[in-house]
Parts: structure tokens; sequence; C-alpha cells
């Protein structure tokens, strides 16, 4: 099952310049999902983040895996950030980052579902482009019903 950027921002309430998913290949309800975000110098935390040497931080490819995370959620239990839930990060585990992330990159999103329970959920997760690691992470989320 494939999603384009209309149907990620049902599932998402990110919006410029947060909104970190452009696509979503795979998904595997309950299981797994593969998305990509396209690295454009034009993102702008690159004019901070270092100017002569662009890299995309870290927390910013976390962000992505977990926003990743949260699509998978939100098909999983069948609910939208329309009927009033929203899915936070609330940890990560073993985050490991192995090369920078730089403009032209398109990052790999992969997450897996290792459990959830009473509305946490926690993701095996990898960042990768062309094929090499870029960044490695368990993420938890929490599925929380907004006021």
């Amino acid at each position: 099952m494939e999603m384009d950027i209309n149907e990620i921002r049902e599932y998402l309430p990110h919006r410029y310049p947060f909104l970190l998913v452009d696509r979503v290949v795979e998904i595997a309800i309950g299981e797994s999902i593969v998305a990509y975000k396209n690295v454009s110098i034009n993102e702008p935390f690159f004019n901070g983040h270092f100017p002569h040497h662009p890299i995309m931080p870290g927390v910013l490819i976390i962000e992505a895996m977990a926003q990743a995370c949260g699509i998978l959620g939100f098909k999983t239990v069948n609910k939208l950030p329309a009927d009033g839930y929203v899915y936070y990060l609330v940890g990560t585990d073993k985050a490991r980052f192995k090369r920078p992330v730089m403009p032209g990159d398109r990052l790999r999103l992969e997450a897996k579902v290792i459990r959830g329970k009473r509305g946490i959920w926690r993701f095996a997760c990898r960042a990768t482009v062309d094929n090499e690691l870029a960044c490695e992470a368990e993420i938890i989320c929490a599925e929380r019903k907004v006021a």
C-alpha cells in the first residue's frame, strides 16, 4: 500500500516545515512501514546547521522515523488526528548515527513494530541513504486522545 503526500497529511498533524515524510511506499498494518524523506537544500534547518557543510540534524532524523511510526500506528488502530488523536514521541533507545545526511539525499525510513500495548508502541527503526545506514534506534510512541 502506497501513500502520497495528501494521504500522509491525513495521518500526521505536522505541517511545513516539520512534516518530514514525503511518501510511504510499503505498509503492513500492525507490522512495518517504509517511507521516504527527500532532503533538499531548501530545508530551513540548513541555514544554520552548518552553512558551509550542511548536515541534517540527528534529532530530525529521529523525528522523521517517529513520524513514519505515527503513520503505522494510526493505520494499525484505524484512527486519525482528525478524530482527536495524536502520537507523541515519548522515548528513544539505542540511537546510533552512522553517516551524515546531506542535501540531495533520499532518506529511507523503515520501522517495525516490536510491541504495542495499551496505546504505547515500541518500534525498531532504521534510516538509510543508498542502502547505507545513517541512523538506527528504537522509538517509543504513545497514542493519546487530545482534549
